[in-house]
């Protein structure tokens, strides 16, 4: 054990892989060194593991009805109670995990490259390119998230799909403001200067050293934005434009159980405490990602 953690912190690693697993290593263990940013991994954990055996966890079918046992209290049958059509909100409650998963899951795949490669360019090559893209984007940071999402679901049509496309386009441009900043503080240095004396292009440029040197803090970025990317889809499914029923989509399941909040609080309260503990955990997470990851903090863990 001794031999393979002297291999991973090796000073001078032989090979490519050996410096990558290095600095794995040494992230992770800074990582375990911060209790929020371990119980926000473990949340997270939690929530993949409840995602892919849901049909294991779950005691029933989140979407059978049963009239005979509607708007039953938490008990040893139901965890979590029932909701008004007779259905165990514990198990909707664990299939809707799929459901955020997936929906943070293609946000940030579509928004984070896309904002990543939209702000590198503008940082890299300045002038008009710069004013131009930065002004596009300085026109959707002006609004609010979930106006704009709103907006373009109510364009495009309600559905999850819609839904995600929607968080999408309104994501990516802080993205970019981050790749940005980040590009101007090294455009002009001598190892770009190198690249461009031995006649690379500006896309082997922007795709093989810029890029990668924005990846950290954009990976700290994604991992915040994910509890805010989790809030606007249950703000949509809230609003009916997100997931459509009968998919166990926890904004969804809040707004049918509003009607029920003071007699039978169970029916909200259980996918808000679900949405509220994940949200948490992606905070925790990229909290202790960013003193790890930002070469301004990391000194300091």
């Amino acid at each position: 054990m001794t031999t393979m953690t002297n291999w991973l912190l090796d000073d001078s690693p032989s090979s490519r892989l050996q410096a990558s697993l290095g600095h794995s290593y040494r992230v992770t263990r800074m990582l375990m060194r911060n209790p929020l940013a371990v119980v926000g991994a473990l949340i997270l954990l939690v929530l993949i593991l409840a995602a892919i055996f849901a049909p294991w966890i779950a005691p029933h079918s989140p979407l059978g009805q049963n009239l005979g046992q509607r708007l039953l209290p938490p008990s040893a049958a139901h965890w979590m109670g029932t909701d008004e059509l007779g259905r165990d909100i514990f198990s909707r409650v664990i299939y809707g995990a799929r459901i955020t998963l997936l929906i943070v899951a293609l946000v940030a795949v579509i928004s984070a490259p896309l904002g990543l490669l939209i702000g590198a360019v503008s940082g890299y090559f300045g002038g008009w390119t710069d004013k131009i893209i930065m002004g596009v984007t300085d026109v959707f940071l002006s609004m609010p998230k979930l106006i704009l999402a709103l907006a373009f679901v109510a364009a495009l049509g309600p559905g999850i799909e819609n839904a995600i496309i929607a968080i999408a386009i309104t994501s990516w441009p802080a993205y970019a403001r981050i790749a940005r900043a980040e590009t101007l503080t090294f455009r002009n240095s001598e190892f770009i200067s190198a690249m461009r004396l031995l006649g690379a292009s500006h896309t082997r440029i922007i795709t093989g050293h810029v890029l990668p040197l924005c990846t950290s803090s954009m990976i700290v970025r994604v991992t915040l934005d994910m509890a805010g990317i989790i809030l606007t889809a249950a703000g949509l499914g809230f609003l009916g434009l997100g997931a459509q029923p009968p998919l166990p989509e926890w904004g969804a399941m809040i707004s049918r159980g509003r009607a029920f909040i003071l007699d039978q609080w169970w029916v909200a309260t259980m996918p808000g405490f679900a949405i509220i503990i994940v949200s948490l955990g992606f905070c925790f997470l990229g909290d202790g990602l960013r003193d790890v990851l930002d070469p301004k903090q990391g000194g300091k863990s």
